[in-house]
């Protein structure tokens, strides 16, 4: 396995795969089971799905299809959407989900990251920490739910995280979302300065260039989407992974 992973991040909506640009405007993209098997052939290392409607419709996760999920991965999967309560993440681990990706729910109750970790240990338990910069350049934390920013500071908020238990923070750079053009690595160098558990970021990323910057910033590990979807300046969809030998002698560069 890689020292840094490098995961697909796939956005799930309506029960078909999408992916936004800044939050908004999700393109569909295909059928997540297809998805899953592609990214099964290309021997990816985790996965990881979110359904990006789920909180903001107030709805469980859709267990059914993140049972079908499971049973094609030949990876770890993580998920998250809609989980508000230790039974249903109990029930999704119980499908096969190795890791709970939390993020409206954690903003509203932070204790639910503590009775999870108490309950299935912090490495089944991952938080995402959406962050924003307005116009004047500074970098607000964000609620995905509501699509607006919030005033707590967001780099206390993502220690907060840590020290509730959380096994692993997902940075997610809004500004970067479906863009390719390149992570925000100010943010990412701020984020892994100041928290002790792995970082996970995603946003921007197009090239292994941006890979490479994104670890060396500080990053545990890299995921993606627009650039495992995506294919050429019209965005064809093309789902597509390094083969593991080009990652392996990119991150050894790192090192």
């Amino acid at each position: 396995m890689l020292k840094h992973r490098v995961i697909p991040a796939l956005l799930l909506r309506n029960n078909g795969l999408v992916k936004t640009l800044k939050f908004k405007d999700p393109k569909y993209v295909g059928d997540p089971i297809n998805a899953i098997r592609i990214f099964n052939e290309k021997e990816v290392d985790e996965l990881m799905v979110l359904d990006i409607t789920a909180s903001r419709e107030r709805r469980e996760p859709n267990y059914s299809l993140i049972e079908e999920f499971a049973g094609e991965c030949f990876m770890p999967l993580a998920y998250g959407g809609g989980v508000t309560h230790v039974e249903q993440a109990g029930r999704l681990f119980g499908l096969g989900v190795e890791k709970i990706c939390l993020q409206t729910a954690a903003l509203e109750d932070l204790s639910l990251v503590n009775r999870l970790v108490e309950r299935f240990g912090s490495q089944s338990v991952m938080v995402s920490v959406d962050v924003k910069r307005n116009w004047l350049g500074k970098i607000q934390l964000y609620g995905a739910a509501e699509g607006k920013a919030r005033s707590e500071p967001w780099l206390e908020y993502t220690q907060r995280l840590v020290n509730a238990g959380a096994g692993e923070v997902l940075l997610n750079a809004v500004d970067r979302d479906g863009t390719l053009a390149g992570p925000d690595l100010e943010l990412i160098r701020l984020a892994s300065s100041s928290i002790s558990v792995p970082l996970i970021a995603v946003g921007g990323v197009s090239s292994f260039v941006d890979i490479k910057a994104v670890v060396e910033a500080g990053a545990s590990a890299v995921a993606a989407g627009a650039f495992f979807v995506f294919h050429g300046p019209h965005r064809a969809v093309l789902i597509t992974y390094p083969k593991y030998q080009e990652l392996e002698n990119l991150l050894k560069a790192t090192e």
